[in-house]
């Protein structure tokens, strides 16, 4: 799964020029994104071009009832995508790219709290998660809540063993395919794969990254993981 992410923005003129955010929204260093908040997302406007906006995490499907209560979805399971009912109209027409740079797992201890990780690409370059979003009018006189979820795959050998999923890392040749209206769902679905162990790394961090209301560069600092807690698989 995907609970928390980062996205530190150490060059925020190459992540604009990567993912052709423009100029409209501001790029603040974030350090423990959660669920709940504005994150910053690649969708498409109606030509098919991409346009940079925020939305907010926690997909809340087209279908619900603005009346009903209902547990925002953070997370979108790749086998079932194209299948389970909250998502497939999003995976058929509204995909999204989720822009990051690490997330986070916590791996259990026998005593004492879990040791938070933090994963990244090997070369801590920026990349997106592949994302589904909504939108959704929750009354007449409030504006649309336009909501998303990062898809998740089979954990790779290096995550494996924090946790059994990992959210989808794409390949930065497969970012246009996954936006392109009009792609087909094999193609799709074909591109919801783990990031190659060998390009994958990971650090244990700081437990700063614990308070859900903390956000600053201590979360992802790193530390020497307790004894009892293995640092390769």
């Amino acid at each position: 799964m995907c609970g928390r992410y980062t996205l530190t923005a150490r060059a925020p003129d190459i992540l604009r020029e990567r993912f052709a955010l423009g100029d409209d929204i501001p790029l603040e260093p974030r350090f423990n994104i959660a669920p709940g908040q504005d994150v910053l997302a690649v969708t498409t406007r109606r030509d098919g071009s991409p346009r940079a906006e925020l939305l907010r995490w926690g997909l809340v499907p087209h279908r619900v009832e603005p009346s009903r209560p209902h547990r925002p979805l953070i997370n979108a399971r790749a086998e079932t995508l194209a299948e389970r009912p909250a998502f497939r109209a999003a995976f058929a027409e509204r995909r999204c790219l989720i822009v990051a740079d690490g997330f986070y797992e916590w791996q259990s201890r026998p005593d004492g709290p879990k040791q938070p990780w933090w994963i990244t690409r090997e070369d801590r370059a920026p990349f997106a998660f592949a994302g589904i979003w909504a939108s959704r009018q929750p009354s007449s006189d409030s504006p649309p809540l336009r909501t998303c979820a990062i898809v998740t795959t089979q954990a790779n050998a290096l995550v494996r063993d924090l946790h059994d999923r990992m959210p989808v890392i794409l390949e930065a040749r497969d970012e246009p395919r996954w936006l392109e209206r009009g792609a087909s769902s094999a193609d799709l679905l074909a591109l919801l794969r783990a990031l190659p162990a060998e390009r994958t790394a990971r650090r244990p961090v700081s437990l700063a990254v614990n308070d859900v209301a903390h956000d600053a560069p201590d979360c992802i600092e790193p530390v020497t993981a307790p004894p009892d807690v293995p640092t390769l698989f």
